[in-house]
């Protein structure tokens, strides 16, 4: 179920109309990171002086611009860490559209969905937002400690805050809020594996700008796999 939901996601991303969904949420995805970037370049620059000297060594240059370029490649392999919190910003803005598309060709027959206000959209991405940057950032303090085990605690967190998460709004878009909550409860251990799965190539720099776009398409189709509805 969660691979065929996937594999329909990277399907229904891929037709012509879904382009423009996917390239607005890789180019939010990527001017969000390009933004961090700039914000520690400009911190660095204002803290870090440009020359000093050392005994027995003289003046070195240039260091704000060594650290600017160094700082290059760790935003690379910060990314790897952000996406997730990016992921969870920017699923109210793709889940609406995205869902659309895939019911549109999928599941033609369908009623009108159940209109969620500005309110209450906005309320739950940024409630989702500060759960997920919350406890990554607790995580971020246990990794070191855990070195081991440091990949299988980020896949099962992420798996279980962004399953929970995405499965949960894709279900409210269809019944009330209480009956999604008993949905998940119902099968909260394939939305988390699911999750976990999603969490993979959010790991992967590149790879993890699409994924918050294929995110919202595979929960709407496992959303409507656990729920009995075929296409």
């Amino acid at each position: 179920m969660i691979i065929a939901s996937y594999v329909k996601a990277w399907g229904d991303l891929l037709r012509p109309g879904a382009m423009k969904i996917v390239g607005i949420g890789v180019a939010l995805s990527l001017g969000l990171l390009i933004a961090i970037y700039v914000a520690m370049v400009w911190l660095i620059g204002w803290l870090v002086p440009d020359s000093f000297s050392l005994p027995f060594i003289g003046e070195i240059g240039h260091i704000d611009t060594a650290l600017s370029i160094v700082s290059a490649g760790i935003m690379l392999f910060a990314s790897m860490f952000l996406m997730v919190p990016v992921a969870s910003a920017f699923t109210g803005f793709f889940l609406e559209d995205v869902a659309e598309l895939v019911e549109n060709e999928h599941y033609p027959t369908l009623p009108p969905v159940r209109k969620l206000s500005l309110s209450e959209s906005f309320g739950d991405t940024l409630r989702f937002f500060g759960v997920i940057v919350g406890a990554n950032l607790i995580a971020l303090v246990i990794y070191p400690f855990v070195i081991p085990l440091a990949p299988f605690l980020f896949f099962a967190l992420n798996g279980y805050l962004l399953g929970r998460e995405y499965f949960q709004m894709a279900a409210q878009r269809r019944m009330e809020r209480d009956e999604a909550r008993a949905l998940y409860q119902r099968h909260k251990v394939t939305v988390w594996m699911a999750g976990a799965l999603m969490a993979v190539p959010l790991s992967i720099p590149i790879l993890n700008l699409f994924v918050p776009v294929l995110g919202a398409a595979g929960f709407t189709h496992l959303f409507h796999a656990v729920t009995g509805r075929r296409g």
